[in-house]
């Protein structure tokens, strides 16, 4: 964790939560109690920020400081609101390209694929805020400076967020081995947002049953699937091919 984006302390994390810091995740001392520390998870609660609980042997990793049982992480960008992105991307007249990502946990692959991101023209990326790989170093590295060009959303539920879009005349592709259909048999020269899912699960079920589209990618080795970060290459570069050729 990089230094310059690392708060320590209870009181230094709540003071920059009530500042309205991007606090990208907090880490708390399991059974650390204490009123202060209740009145910081009390702001967290409020503020949906995301934190978890680990053992004062990772905190002591982390920082060789007082932490006091609490270490947090500042995200080196600013978030986007989804509805804002998605009114100026329509009345840009540019055909919209979303990628939504289910809870994908590890931040480089998070980087590799926004890189790819930035490379298709993908105009904003969407990210559940509790469960979802942090926007850290690791990121940043990965993604050659990319998420610094990529609007990101973080919002409550994926759920709501795919609702959203498809009220918004945008239909919504997700990537999945449940189907039949190929990323060559649906129509991603519309307005489309990709739905990649998380490193070891996928889609989760839930949303599966709320997408317009489902697609796979052709398999032809015995290894059943790809990385993430290749999968989403693969997804948002036959998006370009066929809007090029459209």
């Amino acid at each position: 964790m990089e230094k310059e984006n690392q708060i320590f302390g209870i009181r230094a994390i709540l003071e920059a939560i009530q500042a309205g810091k991007e606090i990208d995740k907090v880490f708390i001392q399991k059974e650390n109690q204490g009123e202060l520390m209740h009145e910081l998870m009390k702001s967290m609660k409020k503020n949906n920020v995301n934190f978890s609980y680990v053992p004062v042997e990772k905190l002591n990793r982390l920082t060789s400081k007082n932490h006091q049982g609490a270490v947090a992480t500042i995200s080196p960008v600013s978030f986007h609101d989804i509805e804002t992105l998605v009114t100026n991307t329509l009345e840009s007249n540019k055909i919209p390209l979303f990628l939504i990502l289910d809870q994908l946990s590890d931040a480089r692959n998070f980087g590799a694929i926004i890189r790819t991101a930035e490379c298709t023209g993908v105009n904003g990326i969407i990210v559940q805020k509790q469960g979802s790989a942090p926007v850290n170093g690791d990121t940043v590295k990965t993604s050659a400076g990319a998420v610094f060009n990529v609007p990101i959303c973080k919002v409550e539920h994926i759920k709501d967020a795919i609702y959203f879009l498809q009220s918004s005349g945008i239909e919504t592709v997700a990537a999945t081995e449940k189907t039949e259909n190929t990323i060559y048999d649906i129509d991603l020269s519309k307005p489309i947002a990709i739905i990649m899912g998380s490193e070891d699960r996928g889609v989760n079920p839930s949303v599966l049953k709320i997408v317009d589209h489902k697609a796979k990618l052709p398999m032809f080795g015995t290894i059943e699937s790809l990385n993430v970060s290749v999968a989403c290459g693969a997804f948002l570069y036959e998006t370009v091919r066929q809007r090029l050729t459209k």
